[in-house]
């Protein structure tokens, strides 16, 4: 299999200026509403339709696989969590599950190499699984090319059986014991960064565990930087079967006109990977929030993305790309409803 996306069409420019002239004659000072000014000509722009539509379909797709470094102590849970919070998300019981159901927003959980076997799953579940776990990614490679390149291809399918049902907007999430110290590494690698600039505390580990995982993150680039220009050997040698699967999905929903909102820096170590895999793709893409992992400001800055909110979050699971999606309803509904100075007859500025 040899992995090529499409050239990416870039968001409908005539679409953008009509939103821009438009936001320009709202009853308000000029650039009054910030970043809701920027999201209603984003919209516009990937709908090529102004005034955009509210987004009424989407999607949020959790991107489920287990790590191999988690044997050796980088996270404050043990490897098994990831089998349960599968299981958790089919159930309705995570924070994803609660802020998506208050949305309005579906929910799909993909098991992509989860290690522990759980009875009773739906096989939608595990239907897309490219192998148990990732390699343990400082001694070894996390898949082979093939695994990488067939986890980018699950990804790719996702999207469209997703968008082919009507998605309008589609949010990644994560969930994996171990997947922010690959993160870290696939962050470092693509940033020129060192593993102490991007390593983090993941799900709380303390100052020894830190220590610990910033050695595994430093081994990791070592043996992954001479990949850093090839996207599918990348994700072999220090992604993982869910990571690369996030970049396909990632990739396609640009490929095939549909907005994405970026969630933490999971999402962010594979939206820097899709973005060689498919050039011109974050023009696609909104970063929801910032996490505190101090890799994920420097995947954002990379991709030249301004996260809309920042509170603090390293939940993943798409959690804070979901807070963020309320502005964007926001942003198309104000652009929509307002009235103009010429429709409300109040005098423009002089």
């Amino acid at each position: 299999m040899t992995i090529a996306f499409p050239p990416v069409p870039a968001p409908d420019e005539a679409a953008r200026a009509r939103a821009a002239e438009r936001q320009g004659r709202l009853t308000k000072p000029a650039g009054a509403l910030g970043r809701l000014e920027e999201l209603s000509i984003w919209l516009a722009g990937t709908q090529g339709r102004c005034p955009p539509q509210p987004p009424a379909r989407a999607r949020v797709v959790i991107f489920a696989g287990d790590h191999g470094v988690a044997a050796i102590g980088v996270s404050a849970y043990p490897a098994e969590v990831t089998a349960q919070m599968v299981a958790n998300f089919v159930r309705g019981g995570a924070a994803v599950n609660v802020l998506a159901g208050r949305l309005g927003v579906g929910v799909r959980v993909v098991d992509i190499a989860v290690a522990t076997e759980l009875a009773d799953l739906p096989p939608e579940v595990t239907k897309w699984r490219v192998r148990k776990g990732s390699g343990r990614i400082d001694i070894e490679d996390a898949l082979t090319r093939a695994e990488a390149e067939q986890a980018i291809e699950a990804g790719r399918e996702i999207a469209d059986a997703e968008i082919d049902a009507g998605a309008d907007l589609l949010i990644p999430g994560d969930m994996g014991i171990g997947n922010t110290t690959a993160a870290a590494a696939l962050i470092g690698v693509q940033t020129d960064s060192d593993a102490a600039t991007v390593t983090g505390r993941g799900t709380g580990i303390d100052d020894a565990t830190l220590d610990r995982k910033r050695e595994i993150v430093a081994a990791t680039m070592a043996r992954a930087d001479p990949a850093a220009d090839d996207p599918v050997a990348l994700l072999a040698t220090a992604g993982g079967a869910d990571i690369a699967a996030m970049a396909g999905f990632l990739a396609q929903a640009a490929v095939r006109r549909t907005p994405v909102v970026l969630d933490g820096v999971v999402s962010g170590a594979a939206a820097l990977v899709a973005r060689q895999l498919a050039p011109g793709a974050p023009a696609w893409w909104v970063a929801g929030h910032r996490s505190v992992e101090p890799a994920h400001a420097r995947a954002l800055d990379r991709l030249g993305l301004v996260p809309l909110v920042d509170l603090g979050l390293r939940l993943g699971e798409g959690t804070g790309a979901l807070l963020a999606l309320p502005m964007l309803i926001a942003a198309a509904d104000t652009l929509a409803a307002m009235a103009t100075f010429d429709e409300a007859n109040v005098s423009d500025r002089a």
